[in-house]
């Protein structure tokens, strides 16, 4: 296997890094753009994470595509079809791995958007659970490849059940706090 996923210690300068780029994206969306969160692991203080910056745009519909597809592209986004797009459709940039960030656009005020937010906050409130995602993160890292797109997505796939699982926890228990 080539080059193993890398998971690194938090970073203090992530929350910084996400408000740089909030913003440009904010000022190219303009009002398209209802919600932008940093979600993801580098949203969670103390846990360690792929050292790549995930954003959860918020958009009131997500066709046409292209009318914020078009915005992230000018700078520097590379959208990457998929079967998901019907409800987050996914950028990254810079367009060759390693990424540097993910972009997650999904509809303002749905499903999608509030799995993502309870599964943040609920690691932000419960340092034992992010511990245990961390644990996982760490022992699949080092069974899949950096520099395979599949094998990437094997990575993703490999932590669905306990993300799903604690999510449904997260949304029973009322999260997210700040909707």
């Amino acid at each position: 296997m080539s080059e193993a996923i890398e998971i690194v210690p938090y970073d203090q300068d992530w929350p910084r890094v996400f408000t740089a780029e909030r913003d440009r994206i904010a000022a190219a969306l303009g009002a398209i753009a209802l919600r932008i969160d940093h979600n993801g692991s580098t949203s969670v203080p103390r846990l360690a994470a792929k050292p790549i910056i995930d954003i959860q745009i918020s958009v009131r519909r997500l066709q046409p595509l292209d009318k914020f597809a078009a915005l992230l592209r000018s700078l520097g986004y590379v959208h990457v079809p998929h079967a998901d797009d019907s409800f987050c459709p996914f950028f990254h940039k810079p367009k060759t791995w390693p990424h540097t960030h993910h972009v997650h656009v999904v509809q303002f005020g749905g499903v999608e958007e509030r799995r993502t937010l309870a599964f943040r906050d609920y690691l932000r409130e419960h340092l034992e659970i992010a511990r245990e995602y961390e644990e996982l993160k760490r022992a699949l890292a080092s069974q899949h490849s950096a520099s395979d797109f599949s094998s990437r997505e094997a990575y993703a796939e490999a932590k669905t059940e306990f993300i799903t699982q604690i999510t449904e926890r997260a949304l029973a228990e009322g999260y997210p706090r700040e909707f």
